[in-house]
């Protein structure tokens, strides 16, 4: 169990988001962008290991997809794979 302190120290995803967002040099996504990366590591950690849900969102960035297209090539790979 946590101890109060501890929860009221936690920050929010959004804060702490921002922050590494700031240190990398970058934007921090907004809201949509949040939710879209969600929803493609959802596909990569329904389709396969959970692993695959953090690699999935370095392999967007890496790659310099739209989101759009990730998310086409995250259900492709989930077909394939079937």
């Amino acid at each position: 169990m946590r101890s109060p302190e501890l929860a009221e120290s936690r920050v929010t995803a959004d804060a702490w988001l921002s922050a590494f967002a700031e240190s990398l040099g970058v934007s921090a996504p907004d809201a949509t962008v949040v939710q879209r990366l969600l929803e493609i590591a959802g596909v990569a950690a329904h389709a396969s290991e959970r692993i695959a849900a953090p690699i999935a969102c370095y392999l967007i960035g890496l790659s310099g997809s739209d989101l759009t297209a990730a998310e086409e090539a995250a259900n492709a790979a989930g077909r394939q794979l079937r």
